[in-house]
């Protein structure tokens, strides 16, 4: 396509899709914002330790069944006051959020801060397709790309250094300004389409219960699932059958009713398919890393959550840092290589990271980190174009919500995985290191005799207890391997996901980008 087919671009395009990214990257960052700070807001709040967990599950929960509803409600209300909705709902539930009194009052809060903020999120990405023809969707891609990737990754560094410097409230507080900027341009600015109220008569309800149901049980086990040890808990055990035939009665419903919320009938197209499982896996990636990372800093190194996120900064620097070349080589390259070479890189990044050691910080992260960061974009934003440009605008709405939804899904199962094998061979690889900790291990006995005489020495010439010490000194050693290991077999996992989609993206058809507006109309 080139430039001179295309209309004269107009800054009034422009500033309404960046007044929409940053509720969208709102919206994002809190997403994983508290994360390095659950214990200062439940020493605050006085939570138990498990319900700490809660102020994260609550907004997950309520977000991941919002998404999918996205693109039918924007048809009822329309983009413009379905955004101005959502962005007005989530400025008010951050408020409340930082005037919670006790950790119940918070779960609340954070639940309804999920699901009143969850719409801004898909809604950008259906927009950017109307603002943005031909050549240029290449960039909304890579600005949308940018901030799917960069503000979950950014917000347990953000949330660290308010909390080290400020105090846990402001992770809620610093929203109230640019979400009330959001709530009163929106109006004004955005002017898509018109709000249809009769789609609510006889819109599909029992799919929406259905949906809210399957994925708001899901949701739980995969969060709640590691710590009772899965299936041996009754709890965990019922939520996964609730989870599974809500889950088999929406499909079924969705594919039999006449106008379902959620455009189950799209996955028929194969870019759309194989998009929403691009983005589940790059789900995986991001969301499980993050994950990983800080836990890794923080259980291994003792690191604070100020050091933890000056370690992990390098990652959104580095994605930064893709934007600009992503946008080049995409108006000259078919974005299904680039995005191979995304996945590619970040694979092997995931790998790099398998070779992690007790000493590693800011400086050995520093190349995994980079090789993380940088491909992002490229694997994010041809995901965007590639499927769900593929689609015909009366379908896009109604899609969108269900590629959004695939990531997040992807980033809870990533968790929820990578927290099964740090929780199930850390134990395994502990006993195969304690294996060979015997009588016949020179050096380990030297050690213990070394240890055991320097205790002794500060224990007052206590032999016994020096011993002892020295035995504690040497579990806690081979204790702390054994969780390295651990993370290397977790990055493992993610290595192999991307390995495995990296040969995929071949099965993508080039989409071809249309220069007239996209009709948006009912």
């Amino acid at each position: 396509m080139n430039a001179e087919t295309l209309p004269p671009f107009r800054m009034r395009d422009l500033f309404p899709f960046v007044v929409m990214c940053i509720g969208m990257f709102m919206a994002l960052l809190d997403i994983q914002i508290v994360a390095s700070s659950l214990q200062d807001i439940g020493g605050g709040l006085s939570a138990a330790q498990d319900q700490i967990s809660w102020v994260q599950t609550a907004y997950l929960i309520a977000e991941i069944c919002m998404i999918p509803l996205s693109g039918w409600l924007t048809r009822v209300f329309s983009t413009r006051w379905l955004f101005t909705a959502s962005a007005a709902g989530f400025t008010v539930t951050s408020l409340l959020c930082g005037l919670a009194w006790n950790i119940e009052s918070m779960i609340v809060f954070r639940a309804l801060q999920g699901l009143l903020g969850a719409s801004m999120i898909p809604t950008v990405f259906t927009s950017s397709f109307h603002f943005f023809q031909g050549h240029r969707r290449v960039y909304s891609a890579a600005v949308i790309g940018t901030i799917a990737s960069i503000a979950p990754t950014l917000g347990p560094v953000i949330g660290g250094w308010i909390t080290d410097t400020l105090d846990w409230h402001w992770l809620f507080y610093i929203n109230l300004l640019p979400g009330a900027a959001v709530t009163i341009l929106i109006p004004f600015l955005v002017k898509i389409d018109k709000p249809d109220l009769t789609l609510l008569k006889g819109a599909d309800y029992l799919g929406i219960a259905l949906m809210a149901t399957g994925l708001g049980s899901l949701q739980y086990v995969l969060e709640e699932g590691a710590r009772w040890n899965w299936f041996d808990d009754s709890t965990i055990r019922a939520f996964s059958i609730i989870a599974v035939v809500a889950g088999v009665l929406f499909v079924v419903r969705s594919l039999t009713f006449a106008n379902p919320v959620v455009d189950l009938r799209a996955l028929g197209n194969r870019n759309f398919l194989l998009g929403c499982f691009l983005s589940f896996v790059t789900g995986v990636g991001i969301f499980a890393t993050i994950y990983l990372t800080p836990l890794f800093l923080g259980y291994v190194r003792g690191y604070s959550a100020e050091q933890t996120g000056i370690a992990i900064m390098s990652t959104g620097a580095a994605s930064l840092l893709g934007v600009p070349v992503y946008i080049v080589l995409a108006r000259r390259f078919d974005t299904r290589w680039l995005m191979m070479f995304g996945m590619a890189c970040f694979g092997l990044s995931m790998w790099s990271f398998t070779f992690i050691t007790h000493d590693w910080g800011a400086k050995e992260l520093l190349i995994p980190q980079i090789l993380r960061g940088f491909p992002q974009v490229f694997v994010v934003a041809p995901a965007v174009n590639l499927g769900l440009g593929s689609l015909s605008p009366d379908r896009l709405k109604y899609a969108s919500g269900l590629f959004n939804m695939m990531r997040n899904l992807g980033g809870a199962i990533g968790i929820a995985i990578c927290g099964t094998i740090l929780n199930d061979r850390t134990n395994l690889h502990f006993l195969r290191l304690a294996e060979h900790l015997n009588a016949t291990n020179a050096p380990m006995q030297e050690m213990l005799h070394d240890l055991g005489a320097k205790f002794t020495a500060t224990d007052g010439g206590d032999a016994v207890r020096g011993h002892l010490a020295a035995l504690k000194e040497l579990w806690s050693l081979t204790y702390r391997e054994a969780q390295v290991q651990t993370f290397a077999d977790a990055f493992l996992a993610i290595t192999i996901c991307f390995a495995v989609t990296t040969f995929m993206v071949p099965l993508l058809k080039k989409v071809a980008m249309p220069a007239k507006p996209v009709a948006t109309g009912h």
